[in-house]
């Protein structure tokens, strides 16, 4: 700040304690240093300033994600600017491009009959296609690394896929398939007791159960869609996204996120943003939607509809 500010010595203020991070509150500004992926930052910064009656001359600087950040930023009203850092140096940061949308590669889809055939649901993100039972991964095509052929691994995440096939491998994949859903689908049932195969995807089981009464989100309709950022492993909670239409046909982006998740609000926006939906919706269980929640969703330039399930 006093290299970027032209100054000798700390400007008037005072620092305090911000998760992930640290801040610093001057007279007219407020500075928010991001320790890590910045991604996610926009919502957890803009709940701490609102709780301090702060909406003006909001800065955050950033190492990792500063793109994104600068991306997700521009959804709100107010002044919030995200400044990319190289050692001392700041710049404004650009705002991140979308990712593409990708096309699974050729054979991949070539699976879809016999995933739906052991009775799992094909999900297609980012040009990867899994089997999901009520939002859970239980199988992906992937590229044998010999031949270079599109081949079907059943399990969860990479380490269960490899674990699987060293004790299961002799069983045709149809075949283990179908064990795996049989052992699982009782878990994902409404009011099963707690298990780990319940908590894992848990958002993506409001996907699904959304799914099967899309007007329970203000939908006519509802299919999954790919989330704004990819994700990178199954522990940890991510929003999921699906797209519909209400009943006017216009399109509705809805994403779904389990546990408080101050970041929610930027990734509906920037979801509907990626798909071009006319409606932003966010879903929640009623007790994930915090005062904080909707602070965020009010300072969006345009309207979050967030709705309890």
């Amino acid at each position: 700040m006093r290299v970027h500010l032209g100054l000798v010595e700390d400007p008037a203020g005072a620092a305090h304690v911000f998760a992930p991070g640290a801040a610093f509150v001057a007279d007219d500004t407020t500075w928010f240093l991001i320790d890590g992926d910045a991604s996610h930052c926009v919502g957890p910064v803009i709940a701490w300033a609102a709780r301090r009656g702060i909406d003006r001359g909001i800065n955050v600087i950033a190492e990792d994600g500063a793109g994104v950040a600068a991306r997700r930023a521009s959804y709100f009203d107010g002044p919030v600017t995200v400044w990319s850092a190289d050692d001392r140096d700041i710049a404004p940061a650009v705002p991140a491009v979308h990712l593409p949308f990708l096309a699974p590669k050729p054979g991949h889809l070539d699976h879809a009959t016999l995933i739906e055939e052991a009775g799992a649901e094909v999900v297609v993100e980012h040009g990867v296609v899994v089997g999901e039972v009520r939002g859970l991964e239980m199988c992906r095509v992937v590229d044998d690394e010999t031949s270079g052929a599109a081949r079907l691994d059943v399990g969860m995440g990479r380490h269960d896929r490899e674990a699987f096939a060293l004790v299961h491998g002799h069983l045709p994949a149809p075949d283990a398939l179908r064990q795996v859903i049989a052992a699982v689908r009782p878990h994902r049932e409404p009011g099963a007791v707690q298990h780990p195969l319940n908590q894992f995807g848990a958002e993506r089981l409001l996907r699904w159960n959304a799914m099967q009464d899309p007007a329970s989100v203000g939908c006519a309709s509802l299919r999954p869609a790919e989330p704004p950022i990819q994700r990178t492993n199954l522990k940890d909670a991510v929003p999921c996204v699906a797209l519909g239409a209400d009943g006017n046909g216009a399109s509705v982006a809805v994403t779904f996120a389990h546990g408080i998740d101050l970041d929610a609000v930027p990734c509906a926006l920037d979801a509907a943003d990626r798909l071009g939906a006319a409606r932003v919706v966010l879903a929640l269980r009623a007790r994930d939607i915090t005062e904080s929640t909707r602070v965020v969703a009010a300072r969006s330039s345009r309207p979050v509809s967030v709705i309890a399930l």
